[in-house]
């Protein structure tokens, strides 16, 4: 299959992976909530959150091996490549070694972080599922080389497969076990089976398959270097990353205790189903970035880039944003209970500001590809700083929606409105022309949103049903709109060859 049927399938596979995956939290979030509890359910929540900070100790080295390894497939340098494979999995076993490490140490020293805001059951329990996670964890990182090698071969195929199946193979583990009376233990060792399956999978398509070959014992130093400098800042945004999106729930189990989280939790799963849904394009095309900028693509080709996949992106997110806008507060309640109400205004305060960088997601892989995202992250790192030092406080004062407040600020203010003066200035995107063509898209769906406002305003109908009725109700307006007064020819090209490949296979 070639680079771009890749491409095309990776970005398929991606949103049939996140459909299935929205499908799947439908349906255990619930289970989950009923069978943990409210508390538990926080906790759980929790400690998958703190064990998410160590993932940053890949210190963005996933992103570098995608880059030059598209970079020497792109000059046919074999040896060089083969290198780059084997210093990196040594890389990555000295990284695992110290994230077991730090592991231990937030393990040994979780009840003296966590004694206000818990009690000795409750960290006990967390303790426990972090020891596991760590294990998981350590694991992870060596193995994950041979994912970015994948990554770099843009076999995308095989690894949206793949972690489609290890999507699924947790709710077929998980629910069985809760009806049998497990709690959220056995749901740390399930995530951990589930990672496992897939990162020994692609080891064995690397090295089966792709017949990637290694070469040890010749440590660049030079490269390494090289790699560090660029590394270093691909690190510092995913820090920020798991700042924004994690420092919260960290605020909230110190502050406020494991409901509070519980309830912050839901909100979040809200707004990771909005972040996943922008990484199905974007997410497959940081190797084709690396390629354009590696044979001098110019400045307009790249913006043609941006622009183009910035449209597909507004269309599909939209849709989720404004739908979770009309319905969100009677879905959550009907999904996760009454107790969660709160997650909806929660969910809103998240989910509006980060909408404009989701759809400017390709950015970021020009910046990397261009080795100009440096300043990105310097800024991201001050942003996350001023996201905690007022969460904080507004935590105190206001629960959860007052640190969800504190993150949707930050990310006004550095995410949206300075991020886009550096694209314009510094990575020569046409930024002016990008956002003319989003209000252009905007400007049609006003009057479909009123429209749907004033009927549920006016319509009090309440139940499972009639909330499906409704979402399916403005899908079609939706598309409808989309489709005769929104998309242009190449989209509407887009969408009829993929109706035309499904209508072909039946």
């Amino acid at each position: 299959m070639s680079a771009s049927s890749e491409r095309k399938y990776g970005a398929i596979l991606s949103y049939v992976s996140l459909i299935t995956s929205i499908i799947i939290q439908l349906i255990c979030t619930p289970i989950l909530v009923r069978f943990l509890g409210q508390s538990e359910y926080g906790l759980y929540s929790l400690s998958i959150s703190i064990i998410g900070y160590l993932s940053i100790l890949d210190m963005g080295f996933g992103n570098a091996i995608i880059v030059y390894a598209s970079r020497y497939r792109t000059q046919d340098k074999k040896e060089e490549e083969q290198k780059l494979y084997g210093m990196f999995l040594i890389i990555y076993f000295v990284i695992g070694i110290i994230s077991t490490i730090i592991g231990l140490l937030i393990y040994f020293y979780a009840p003296v972080i966590f004694k206000n805001g818990m009690n000795p059951y409750e960290i006990s329990k967390m303790q426990n599922i972090l020891l596991i996670l760590t294990f998981n964890l350590a694991l992870s990182f060596p193995l994950s080389v041979y994912s970015s090698i994948i990554n770099a071969y843009e076999k995308f195929t095989f690894q949206k497969i793949i972690s489609l199946i290890g999507t699924l193979l947790k709710p077929l583990l998980m629910i069985p076990l809760l009806f049998l009376g497990y709690k959220s233990l056995s749901m740390a060792i399930i995530v951990t089976v589930a990672n496992l399956f897939v990162m020994f999978s692609n080891y064995f398509y690397c090295t089966n398959k792709l017949n990637i070959k290694m070469k040890f014992g010749d440590f660049d130093r030079k490269l390494f270097n090289k790699i560090m400098a660029y590394s270093f800042f691909v690190f510092l945004n995913a820090v920020v990353d798991k700042i924004n999106w994690s420092a919260d729930q960290f605020i909230l189990g110190t502050i406020c205790g494991t409901v509070a989280v519980s309830v912050y939790a839901i909100a979040g799963e809200c707004n990771s189903l909005l972040i996943g849904l922008s990484t199905g394009i974007s997410g497959v095309l940081l190797p084709k970035m690396a390629k354009m900028v590696a044979m001098k693509s110019s400045d307009k080709d790249l913006s043609d880039e941006f622009v183009k996949v910035g449209r597909l992106q507004f269309l599909i997110l939209f849709l989720v944003l404004s739908g979770f806008v009309l319905f969100g507060k009677e879905f959550v309640i009907l999904w996760a209970g009454q107790n969660y109400s709160e997650s909806y205004y929660i969910g809103l305060v998240l989910m509006i500001p980060v909408f404009i960088p989701l759809i400017q997601n390709l950015g970021i892989s020009i910046l990397q590809a261009k080795n100009l995202h440096k300043f990105r992250s310097i800024l991201y790192m001050f942003v996350a700083i001023f996201n905690i030092i007022i969460s904080i406080p507004l935590a105190k004062m206001y629960g959860g929606i007052g640190a969800a407040w504190g993150t949707a600020i930050s990310l006004i203010i550095g995410n949206i409105f300075i991020i886009n003066i550096y694209y314009y200035k510094k990575a020569k995107l046409d930024i002016p022309r990008f956002w003319k063509e989003i209000f252009g898209m905007l400007v049609y769906y006003v009057l479909p949103i009123l429209l749907m406002i004033v009927l549920t305003t006016n319509i009090h109908l309440q139940g499972k049903v009639y909330l499906f009725v409704w979402i399916i109700t403005y899908t079609i307006v939706y598309s409808f709109v989309s489709y005769y007064f929104v998309m242009n020819s190449y989209e509407k090209n887009l969408l009829k060859r993929f109706k035309n490949k499904i209508l072909s296979r039946k």
